[in-house]
């Protein structure tokens, strides 16, 4: 019997190919968003040069134990963190926030920055989480932080620079609303409640980020995962802090009730100070003429990273939008921060107090897109010259270069395509313009210049193709020594 070769026997194995995939947790962006993001970024920069705050720049990759164990379970050092080890062996991590590599940059370079030191960034930050609707693994943070003074102005100045920032963003007063408490008050309580001590830091993390959930999970949610845990719509159970009924009530009643001056018993005395810092800042903020309706004094407000020790804020969009289910739900949070004594005396052993705040700029630009509020500029979008004659390739070449030293964005298309394919590609590439120069229009002199935005506009009100012959939408012809003053006009009236 003779049993066949099989096929390509002796001939290397084909090499299989990638799937083109793209991570779970992780998102491509487009050039039209990535344009809109940049303007946004644009106006946020400008709001806090006002201020008087100066760029920095960090790596993306800082050394695990400089990160801390903010994020992290305590009993897991590597969750919430993306990490890896280097060839020294020494753990490294992708940082999940622009405030922990902020403290190490002033740990050391602590003798020589200006006191307080005041600075804004702006980059990616990444989180080994579990991915979902609107939760990503790779984001982007806007922050300003001022590090070196204890004063209670400085964080009434980062509340007031918040408020600020959305309204130069095109968010109506009544659509937004800085909220304000004091990490001091609930700390206050959680001693009361018997959660002080060392002992206990685990489970008031616990109660943090349960407290922190309240405006997305609801209150009924809150309450479970201050008690037994919760198990979510996914099957996914989350461990809750334990506490009692008597203990979650106690909770409950202090982040639900509003906190007006003298209007408190007595508590502990880090509760008092909590509550004398808060009206401080109200005082300050009401004094510059901001009022309740921009930055209020909101005893919810905790935000989840065990590193903040003081007052903490909370951008809140007021405005209602759909959720996922279809329900119509106020949109939230789009940023916040608070003050941190801690994280670089972790570095130098000494008291450094800091405040800042944090926007999340992809939550913000989904906001700003609801709210009609983005900026965009079609007068961006580039001309395209199309090449009717490869005999002529200079010629169309020297026009796009005309364009150009005007200042005008202008590419000469480079593929092999006729007209119609060419006038496809000038659409899909969101081309304001396309400049056609045939054989009737060289005779003549002239250029025709099709308006690219005008007329996917007009095509949308005519009915039938007789009609799109005779009107000939958005398509003029120049003489070609007019080439550059008419796109001009063209673009200046999109721009307008």
């Amino acid at each position: 019997m003779t049993i066949p070769a099989r096929q390509g026997a002796g001939r290397p194995a084909k090499a299989a190919r990638p799937k083109a995939r793209l991570p779970k947790g992780l998102r491509d962006v487009g050039a039209a968003e990535v344009r809109a993001l940049d303007r946004m970024l644009r106006t946020i920069r400008d709001v806090y040069e006002l201020y008087g705050f100066e760029p920095l720049d960090t790596p993306v990759i800082e050394y695990t134990d400089a990160l801390g164990k903010f994020l992290p379970d305590l009993d897991r050092p590597n969750e919430g963190v993306f990490s890896f080890q280097d060839d020294d062996e020494q753990w490294l991590s992708l940082r999940y926030d622009l405030t922990a590599p902020l403290a190490r940059y002033v740990a050391e370079n602590y003798d020589t920055l200006p006191k307080p030191f005041r600075r804004y960034q702006t980059g990616p930050v990444f989180r080994n989480e579990k991915p979902g609707p609107g939760r990503f693994r790779q984001f982007v943070q806007f922050d300003a932080d001022t590090v070196g003074t204890p004063s209670v102005a400085a964080d009434a100045e980062i509340c007031m620079m918040a408020a600020d920032t959305m309204e130069a963003l095109g968010i109506a007063r009544g659509d937004y609303v800085i909220r304000v408490s004091n990490r001091k008050v609930l700390d206050g309580v959680m001693e009361a409640i018997g959660l002080g001590g060392d002992e206990n830091a685990a489970r008031r993390l616990t109660v943090l980020r349960a407290i922190d959930k309240l405006d997305r999970l609801g209150l009924d949610a809150v309450r479970l995962l201050l008690g037994p845990g919760r198990k979510d719509e996914s099957g996914d159970f989350t461990r809750g802090a334990g506490l009692d009924h008597e203990q979650i009530d106690r909770l409950i009643d202090r982040i639900t009730t509003g906190i007006a001056k003298g209007g408190l018993p007595p508590g502990p005395a880090i509760e008092q100070e909590g509550l004398e810092e808060l009206f401080a800042l109200q005082a300050l903020v009401r004094d510059a003429g901001y009022d309740d309706s921009r930055i209020s004094i909101d005893p919810s407000v905790v935000r989840g990273l065990e590193y903040y020790t003081g007052l903490v804020f909370e951008a809140e969009l007021t405005f209602d939008t759909t959720d996922e289910d279809g329900r119509t739900v106020r949109f939230g949070s789009v940023g916040g921060g608070g003050r941190y004594d801690g994280l670089v005396a972790r570095f130098r052993g000494e008291a450094v107090p800091a405040t800042g705040f944090s926007i999340g700029v992809s939550r913000l630009y989904t906001a700003l897109s609801q709210l009609g509020a983005l900026k965009t500029d079609e007068a961006d979008a580039p001309v395209v010259v199309l090449v009717m004659d490869r005999n002529r390739v200079t010629d169309y070449q020297r026009m796009t270069f005309a364009l150009r030293r005007a200042g005008i964005r202008a590419e000469m298309y480079l593929g092999t395509s006729g007209m119609k394919a060419q006038l496809k590609y000038a659409d899909r590439r969101g081309a304001a313009i396309a400049v056609i120069q045939g054989e009737d229009e060289l005779k003549r002199g002239e250029v025709t210049l099709k308006d690219l935005i005008e007329g996917a506009r007009l095509s949308a009100e005519i009915a039938d193709n007789v009609e799109w012959r005779t009107g000939q939408p958005a398509q003029v012809q120049v003489p070609e020594e007019r080439l550059i003053e008419a796109c001009r006009d063209i673009l200046a009236r999109h721009r307008s």
